[in-house]
């Protein structure tokens, strides 16, 4: 019998939860960055505002579990464009008075975010839900000594 066929599905339960939280907190932080940062525009004349982060997941073998986890693949950025907006006294507006601001929509951002939430959610509820089954079967093995 192999190792992947060996392991014990509730170990593998909590390391696939386990991931899905780390997950999905690494994009509550990409999304909070962004919603901080909509407004941010460049320091100088011209110059190119915040560009939204974007996050990739993948997923990947746990070698010790043998369960399939989730994983950040990618941080990356939207390459969409700037919106310009006319602003002639703002410091980073060009010759003609167009300030570049950064290609962050908040209410997409907010979406994303309360997804996220979401998700993290379901995982925590996932590990909960196994923690208590491997304390009722401990109390199994202990009553039936």
């Amino acid at each position: 019998m192999d190792s992947v066929t060996a392991t014990d599905p509730l170990s593998s339960a909590l390391k696939i939860a386990g991931s899905g939280l780390e997950a999905q907190a690494t994009r509550l932080r990409i999304v909070s960055e962004n919603i901080a940062n909509a407004q941010s525009t460049g320091d100088t004349p011209g110059a190119d505002p915040y560009r939204r982060k974007t996050i990739t997941f993948g997923s990947e073998v746990d070698r010790l579990t043998g369960a399939q986890v989730v994983k950040v693949e990618k941080l990356g950025f939207d390459q969409s464009k700037f919106v310009e907006e006319y602003d002639p006294g703002n410091p980073a507006a060009d010759a003609k008075g167009y300030v570049k601001m950064p290609n962050v929509n908040v209410l997409i951002e907010m979406g994303d975010m309360r997804e996220a939430n979401r998700t993290y959610e379901a995982n925590l509820q996932s590990v909960k839900q196994t923690r208590d089954l491997i304390t009722s079967t401990l109390d199994l093995l202990k009553s039936s000594q």
